[in-house]
């Protein structure tokens, strides 16, 4: 079978772009065209609809559309298989991610993981939890590292509790316990990660019954740390966005403590490729090592 055609659909659906698809598949415009109009040729009805900023997905497109996820996942995780059981190691990982993890975490793993494993390519994609979420249920990506919510619908792997900080300005007088009470962030001007970004801090505040005077969301770690270091308001971030950025700003931890679960969602263990499958046992044992 021929899945040239069906990486394309897949591709040019989450783009909506002929001419960002075409560059990063390697087609010309016209052949992303030519592909698309054979493939709805041979299925028998449209799968996308032209407007001015693109292309979007009909209703049978996007009906479609996780189906022919899950054979493209299928037939990877097959090919790969096929690898190792002949010696090979060959293949690729796309992976869903925090930045904060991006940056802190993966270098170092990807970096130990290529050395045994050279032929695997590795692909990123940066997002916020519910982002990474629905990667993970539609297979967009082969896993993802993330923070753990009771709604998740896939398998899970514990890797580190990541403590939530107080984020204060550089000048902010510190206790004398060197905590910051959660308490204290009533009415209190208050910048917060957009909804979707980071459900733990949303929840932490919750759990707490505290309700901060919201002067500003942002989509943007860095964009909230700015604002706070220029007396914006106050928040709070995860401690692992944190490793580089304490020169701006003061971090207290919380009282009482507050932390998010990370880890690695994937839709299936028990039907995860060779590739994502070594990944995630490096990924394991160096940072689980990091706390021996």
């Amino acid at each position: 079978m021929d899945l040239k055609k069906y990486e394309l659909f897949v591709d040019l659906a989450e783009s909506g772009n002929f001419t960002a698809s075409a560059r990063r598949l390697g087609y010309t415009q016209s052949g992303v065209s030519h592909i698309v109009k054979g493939l709805e040729a041979e299925i028998g009805f449209s799968l996308f609809v032209r407007t001015r900023r693109g292309v979007l997905l009909t209703d049978n497109g996007r009906r479609i559309v996780p189906l022919i996820r899950q054979l493209l996942s299928d037939s990877s995780r097959l090919e790969q298989t096929i690898g190792a059981l002949k010696g090979l190691h060959t293949g690729s990982i796309t992976i869903g991610t925090y930045s904060s993890i991006s940056i802190n975490w993966l270098p170092k793993i990807i970096f130990e993981f290529q050395k045994d494993f050279p032929g695997i390519d590795i692909h990123m994609k940066e997002g916020g939890i519910e982002e990474i979420e629905s990667w993970i249920e539609n297979n967009i990506v082969d896993f993802g590292f993330c923070s753990q919510r009771n709604t998740q619908k896939f398998d899970w792997i514990h890797l580190k509790d990541d403590p939530l900080m107080a984020i204060l300005p550089k000048d902010f007088s510190i206790p004398d316990s060197g905590n910051y009470a959660i308490s204290a962030f009533h009415n209190q001007p208050f910048i917060i990660s957009a909804m979707g970004i980071d459900h733990d801090i949303h929840l932490a505040l919750t759990k707490a019954n505290v309700q901060p005077y919201i002067r500003f969301s942002s989509t943007d770690d860095h964009a909230i740390i700015s604002m706070v270091a220029n007396h914006l308001g106050i928040s709070i971030l995860p401690n692992l966005f944190l490793q580089e950025m304490a020169g701006r700003i003061t971090a207290l931890p919380l009282e009482p403590y507050a932390f998010r679960t990370l880890g690695i969602g994937i839709k299936s263990l028990k039907a995860v490729s060779p590739a994502s499958k070594n990944f995630i046992k490096y990924a394991t044992r160096i940072l689980r090592k990091g706390d021996e």
